[in-house]
């Protein structure tokens, strides 16, 4: 079967490198116990090594003229599921109970992994942020000025919405930087390799923390005061009851500052 091209319209790049391959596989350390959801297959080079493990192993691939290749080229292998969809659209826990002969579905065995274009990096945090319970690690491959901003410390310009969901869901590590050479096509861009643990509730409703971070984002040069009254029309006492000077920006605050002051808006953990 010829090799499809890899699509722009999906930002595909293959990664070929076998280096940087075998540093995904060591950050996430495959076991025979563990099911792996890998999301992006390509053409499968990652996928291998991941089942020479012995680990159940999920690959979610939304190019259709990968997914018979895929099909094709583990079709002895019990232990790959290729499985064609938008992960944007997939379920990880519904997926988990369907697929058949599983290793485990206990969470302390189901990791995660995954190169992910550039366009999808906001939605794709946000869902799996939402579904970390399901994980016990994530290794993820996005553009390197994704993984700068979300772990962009306090008071940096790269810190936004994005950091901050990211800080309250996970404990986050980046493992290495992967360039240009190491795909194909060649992107123009560096890539990094970043691993998340999951962190459990923070005790504060998640809908609405969401909300009150993306709110305080809203517009980046004004006062974190100033971005929260169209929203909050009591935001100066909630700031006050929280111990954050109004005239700061989002920002300058730390993960406990917008922990705290969500439980000031009166929501609560459902």
């Amino acid at each position: 079967m010829k090799k499809p091209f890899a699509k722009r319209s999906l930002g595909q790049n293959f990664l070929s490198d076998l280096n940087y391959v075998n540093k995904i596989i060591s950050a996430l350390d495959p076991r025979q116990s563990d099911t792996i959801v890998e999301i992006g297959p390509g053409r499968g080079a990652l996928t291998e090594k991941l089942s020479a493990s012995g680990a159940e192993v999920i690959a979610i691939e939304i190019d259709r003229d990968l997914v018979p290749l895929l099909r094709e080229k583990f079709q002895e292998n019990t232990h790959i599921h290729v499985i064609e969809a938008d992960v944007l659209d997939v379920n990880f826990e519904s997926l988990l109970a369907e697929i058949p002969n599983l290793a485990s579905s206990d969470p302390l065995c189901v990791k995660l992994v995954a190169n992910l274009p550039y366009y999808i990096s906001t939605a794709i945090l946000q869902k799996l942020a939402g579904q970390r319970h399901l994980f016990s690690e994530l290794v993820l491959m996005f553009q390197r000025e994704v993984v700068e901003r979300i772990t962009a410390e306090p008071g940096s310009t790269e810190r936004g919405f994005l950091t901050v969901l990211v800080e309250a869901a996970f404990e986050t590590k980046k493992i290495t930087d992967v360039p240009p050479t190491a795909f194909r096509p060649q992107p123009k861009i560096w890539s990094s390799v970043v691993r998340l643990r999951p962190k459990p509730a923070s005790g504060v409703d998640e809908e609405s923390f969401t909300r009150l971070v993306s709110t305080g984002f809203n517009q980046k040069r004004k006062t974190i005061l100033n971005n929260l009254k169209p929203l909050y029309p009591n935001a100066g006492e909630m700031l006050e009851a929280a111990g954050i000077d109004p005239r700061r920006r989002a920002e300058t605050l730390a993960l406990e500052e917008w922990i705290t002051l969500s439980r000031q808006t009166g929501d609560r953990e459902v």
